[in-house]
């Protein structure tokens, strides 16, 4: 027994098959094995000499088997059974270390007590780890097929069921998947399991009844350190509670007590020892499996490296290769008449079964190759057909008479590809791929029909859209008695066209009855919707409507010229015909009208907004007919303002058109005033009667007739100078404040030119007096110049009141 870095071990068996009864005593003792019950584990591992069993327990459980010197040599390191205890593993786990099978030191006719050692294995176990390369699957010998199957047979007879794991420790892992290796070797173990004879009580046992089966992979030791041992810790953590459910070993059975297990090693050994049935098979058979199987690998490992092959397979990665299957199947029957001729005299039953793993190997070598060349020949299908397919429909053919002529064509191009592809020695079916070729092609045409039939309905909606949207919200602008029927016969006319169009269109795909009503019906729910939406952003824009509509009537006259304001209007008429045609606006779009019945809209709107008297006194009861969310006749569907709304609307409505109403009134008054600048009639008889004295005296006084007549001359010219009339034209406290303005300036030149005028009649008559001396005459000339200059002067600052006018 040694024990060394926390792990205790001992030499369980030794290569002659002895027992080593002290040490496992002493072991247990060590490890305190008896004080654990029913919680503890056993694990061993078998598997080909120099492997690397050791190395991967030491690892994996923190053991010191002993490892083998790869720069001494391959020689046996492991003799019999070792038996040590795992580093830092809960519960207490106890491994053992198998001698390797198929070892040079025993020879090829000692490998009894290889079996001994693996069925011992089996029996004490509850987890056995069979160690195999990876390149040795599939193989007899190496994956240590004949011994699992002895095994089984007389474990089944020797002990009662207990459940085993078996771990495949798959070493040195390739390119491979794991997903790929796993499923043969669990296929390999059950046909295994099948094939060994049962006794009676185990006939319908099933192979989960004994034994759970794991698969995992390694990396090479060698090559890949680093990756090897991060695999190994993975794997590590596995074991730790094994036994409890869901572990490794969590559904064992009948597990021998700790304090138990020496006396029960000893008698299962003792049992394994004396059975006879563990013998070897017959010579003959033997060497006849051992030599069939060096050819077979001899066969792979040629046709693997077969320049042909490898050029074939690197070329088929890329693009297919013509006459696939001749050429492939060719190379494959030059390796199998090969084996047949090297193994023609080993017996008849190993080599025929041996000649059909080659093959099997060899198939299951070239199948990748096999699907890729199908791959090529349905894509490359695939492609063609999307091609002629796009030109057919690009050349005008129908749509599904298209499809159905190019479907035929290169289905029946795709079946003489994978014939090309076939190879002699498999029996493989091109169905799977061909299948999949024909959900391609109707995903794709499936794909095109749709798109097809979207371009088409779109098309044929934004023709509806062209045709409708600017004729509908011109006469929704236009609103009047006329307006939704003309929407509607507009309607029908467009939609008619489009569904006339759309139903030729859609001949060509061949389509079912009832999907193409479904579709011309939905092209014609889409004209409606245009048109009802078109409504919907109108009746939004109702006020604005309304208050142009009005703004327009009222404020242009029956020719449309703008309106002035005379005073001779009646403001309160064109009032409301005014707000009559903006109600009417109101009452159209108040409501979709698509289907022609009648309502009374407009009637309860005039009513209540513009008579509402009348709508009062109609009716007994005096409850605001506007007062709803709904119209009678108009379902809530169609209703665009609902009669509430009707009523904020024309509220506000009136309150923003108030003001242009007082403005003209404001305008006509104006307008009046300054027309009319008579004094009442009792004023004139007021001045008649009160004025009658004065007009007496005058009567009596011609002079004061004079003056009058005098004062009349200069208060006319004031007013002629001082545009009285055009001055009030625009309103009383406008036109005082210009005349204040302009009274002085106007009066100061009415006296210069009287002033201007005398002096003209003066020097005129001293041009018919004798002439006088010459400094009088200069004087005068002199003071007609000054005058002059003056009166110039003065008539650029005053010259008249209307040239004044212009200045302020």
């Amino acid at each position: 027994m040694g024990k060394s870095d926390g792990c205790c071990s001992t030499h369980l068996i030794d290569g002659d098959g002895n027992f080593n009864v002290a040490g496992l005593d002493n072991f247990m003792k060590e490890v305190k094995l008896a004080e654990c019950g029913l919680s503890y584990a056993v694990v061993s591992i078998m598997g080909p000499q120099s492997s690397g069993k050791s190395t991967l327990l030491n690892h994996l459980f923190g053991t010191n088997f002993r490892e083998m010197d790869a720069f001494k040599g391959r020689f046996q390191t492991t003799k019999g059974i070792w038996l040590a205890q795992c580093v830092g593993i809960e519960p207490c786990t106890l491994v053992m270390d198998l001698e390797g099978t198929d070892g040079r030191e025993r020879g090829e006719d000692d490998t009894a007590f290889e079996k001994q050692s693996a069925l011992f294995a089996l029996a004490v176990s509850d987890i056995v780890l069979i160690n195999m390369w990876c390149h040795d699957i599939g193989r007899e010998q190496a994956a240590n097929k004949p011994l699992l199957k002895t095994v089984f047979q007389v474990m089944m007879r020797l002990f009662s069921p207990r459940k085993t794991t078996l771990m495949f420790v798959i070493r040195d892992k390739t390119r491979t998947p794991l997903e790929n290796l796993e499923p043969v070797l669990r296929e390999d173990v059950q046909k295994i399991w099948d094939a060994v004879p049962k006794p009676s009580a185990h006939k319908e046992t099933p192979l989960s009844e004994f034994f759970n089966v794991e698969v995992t992979a390694l990396s090479s030791y060698e090559e890949k350190e680093e990756q090897f041992k991060e695999q190994v810790a993975s794997l590590r953590q596995r074991f730790f509670h094994s036994i409890a459910p869901g572990g490794l070993a969590g559904d064992r059975r009948a597990v021998v007590p700790a304090s138990g297990f020496s006396f029960s090693a000893q008698q299962i050994w003792k049992i394994i020892k004396e059975n006879k049935d563990l013998d070897l098979p017959a010579h003959k058979v033997m060497v006849a499996t051992v030599r069939c199987e060096e050819i077979v690998n001899e066969k792979f490992s040629s046709f693997i490296a077969n320049e042909e092959w490898r050029q074939l397979e690197e070329t088929i990665q890329s693009r297919p290769v013509p006459s696939f299957g001749r050429k492939l199947s060719s190379i494959l029957d030059v390796f199998l008449t090969e084996y047949d001729a090297e193994a023609t005299y080993f017996d008849e039953g190993v080599r025929s079964s041996k000649r059909k793993q080659l093959e099997e190997k060899l198939l299951q070598l070239v199948q990748p190759a096999y699907q890729s060349m199908l791959g090529h020949v349905r894509s490359g299908t695939l492609d063609r057909f999307k091609d002629a397919f796009n030109n057919a429909l690009n050349g005008g053919k129908g749509f599904a008479m298209a499809a159905r002529e190019c479907f035929e064509y290169f289905m029946s191009q795709f079946d003489e590809g994978s014939a090309e592809a076939y190879i002699d020695q498999a029996n493989w079916d091109s169905s799977k791929v061909r299948e999949k070729l024909h959900r391609d092609i109707d995903a794709y045409v499936a794909a095109v029909h749709t798109a097809k039939l979207s371009e088409l309905a779109n098309m044929y909606e934004k023709k509806l859209n062209e045709a409708l949207s600017g004729p509908v919200e011109a006469l929704l602008d236009g609103a009047s008695d006329d307006t939704w029927p003309a929407i509607r016969k507009l309607l029908q006319c467009e939609t008619e066209k489009a569904v006339a169009g759309f139903s030729t269109a859609l001949s060509g795909f061949e389509m079912d009855e009832e999907t193409q009503d479904k579709m011309l019906l939905r092209l014609k729910e889409h004209a409606r919707g245009l048109i009802e939406a078109k409504a919907k952003e109108e009746a939004g824009r109702v006020l604005i409507r309304m208050k142009d509509r009005f703004t327009t009537i009222f404020s242009h006259d029956s020719d449309s010229m703008p309106r002035i304001w005379t005073g001779k209007e009646d403001i309160r008429a064109i009032t409301k015909t005014a707000r009559s045609a903006s109600l009417k606006l109101l009452s159209v779009m108040a409501a979709i009208r698509l289907d022609d019945e009648a309502d009374t809209v407009e009637n309860k709107l005039s009513l209540a907004l513009l008579d509402p008297k009348a709508g009062t006194t109609n009716k007994s009861s005096s409850m605001d007919p506007l007062a709803s969310s709904t119209w009678d006749e108009v379902p809530a569907s169609k209703t665009l303002i609902t009669p509430v709304q009707c009523k904020s609307l024309w509220r506000q409505f009136k309150a923003e058109t108030e003001y242009t109403v007082t403005q003209a009134i404001a305008a006509q008054e104006a307008s009046r005033r300054s027309n009319n600048w008579l004094p009442p009639p009792w004023a004139i008889v007021a001045l008649v009667v009160l004025g009658f004295n004065e007009f007496m005296t005058l009567l009596r006084n011609p002079l004061y007739l004079g003056i009058i007549f005098v004062a009349f001359l200069l208060v006319k010219a004031l007013w002629v100078q001082l545009d009285i009339s055009g001055e009030f034209r625009n309103g009383a406290l406008p036109g005082i404040l210009s005349l204040s303005t302009k009274f002085l300036p106007t009066v100061m030149n009415l006296l210069r030119k009287l002033a201007e005028e005398g002096q003209k009649h003066a020097n005129t008559g001293s041009q018919h007096n004798a002439p006088q001396a010459a400094k009088s005459s200069q004087s005068v000339a002199s003071s007609s110049a000054s005058s002059e200059v003056t009166s110039s002067e003065n008539g650029a600052e005053y010259s008249s009141p209307s040239a004044h006018h212009k200045l302020q």
